[in-house]
């Protein structure tokens, strides 16, 4: 068997971990875990498997295609379709899955009118609050909630509204959108969905009668300038390559494609076997770390498709064969994510098929 150039370890039990993490932040809240874009690169089919055996409420997916996945799967929990169906036939599909159906424009209202009256139709409303991407206008609740007394057969499941700035404490916009939605409302009937993770672990009137939570469950923090680990997370996701190559690079060398880093003098370089096609971002800059033997080395040169060149000369004692951490244990993703100027969400859902996954937990 060939040995895995590049393996992302992914530790379910710490999943199942910050699923407990969310219910002690809301423990009055039903959980609908976000596991789309394939569990946030962490594989959609064992995190569900993971998370209902946890006894997880309900899962969110952005589309038809990653709820057939699971349910294709086995999972049986509930899947809300987060961004609804785009076609009278997926209408059809979804509800013959079980799935729960998120509308957000007139259009979609429309596409399911259209459909049989005995088909069975759970659907959300999704009201925008702000955010200003999508949902129905504030103004427009209690006119969706009149609609639905036309259609017998929808089983309402819920009013979502998705926050923009929930990571930003600063901001007025948090609460400037909880008390616009719980404006619109009051009176109606029906579950309200507010929180993501940041709207969780900072907004705590944010925590009604259901909580979304997606990034937090991979143990990565929301918050800028925090961990995982700071939230009381355990960090899901541990990506490592190997050293295939060391040797001595003169002083006044180059490195590289570009020529971008010249030795100051003469030194080991290690060569790692990982590159942005596998989804280390080429915009990572010399001085990134990685981790090898415990130890922080900084890259050096530019990141290349299948390889990258680090700085041994903290640790001359390195060799062929010695794994290297692109981030795990002792290198927080979230700071990994700094030095490429995006976020973990990116790093995460950004690892190509040619990384191989490894299960433990």
């Amino acid at each position: 068997m060939p040995i895995p150039r590049v393996t992302a370890t992914v530790d379910l039990s710490a999943i199942r971990h910050n699923l407990s993490r969310v219910r002690a932040l809301a423990p009055q809240s039903k959980v609908m875990a976000a596991i789309k874009a394939d569990g946030y690169g962490h594989g959609a089919v064992p995190v569900a498997q993971a998370l209902a055996d946890a006894g997880v409420d309900a899962f969110a997916v952005a589309c038809l295609e990653e709820a057939m996945t699971l349910r294709a799967a086995g999972i049986s929990t509930r899947i809300a379709l987060l961004e609804g169906v785009l076609s009278r036939d997926e209408a059809i599909e979804a509800a013959a899955l079980g799935l729960e159906i998120v509308i957000h424009d007139r259009w979609q209202l429309d596409l399911l009118a259209s459909l049989p009256p005995e088909s069975p139709l759970a659907v959300w409303f999704k009201l925008d609050s702000g955010m200003h991407r999508l949902g129905f206008p504030l103004a427009e609740a209690q006119s969706l909630n009149e609609a639905l007394r036309d259609h017998p057969n929808w089983q309402l499941q819920g009013w979502i509204t998705h926050l923009a700035c929930a990571d930003d404490l600063t901001s007025p916009m948090t609460q400037a959108q909880i008390t616009a939605f719980e404006a619109a409302m009051d009176g109606i009937p029906g579950a309200r969905s507010i929180a993501n993770s940041a709207g969780l672990t900072a907004w705590p009137q944010a925590r009604v009668d259901w909580v979304r939570p997606g990034l937090m469950l991979y143990g990565a923090s929301p918050m800028p300038g925090q961990t995982g680990a700071d939230l009381g997370l355990k960090p899901a996701m541990e990506v490592a390559s190997r050293l295939i190559a060391v040797h001595p690079i003169a002083a006044g060398e180059t490195v590289g494609y570009g020529a971008t880093f010249t030795c100051p003098e003469t030194m080991q370089v290690g060569v790692v076997a990982v590159g942005y096609a596998d989804g280390v971002h080429r915009i990572l800059p010399t001085g990134a770390p990685v981790l090898i033997h415990g130890v922080r080395v900084p890259i050096i040169g530019r990141v290349s498709m299948d390889m990258i060149t680090v700085d041994l000369r903290r640790l001359p004692q390195a060799a062929v064969g010695d794994p290297v951490t692109l981030w795990g244990a002792g290198l927080p993703v979230e700071e990994v994510a700094t030095w490429a100027g995006t976020l973990a969400y990116e790093l995460f859902c950004g690892l190509t098929n040619r990384v191989h996954y490894r299960y433990t937990g």
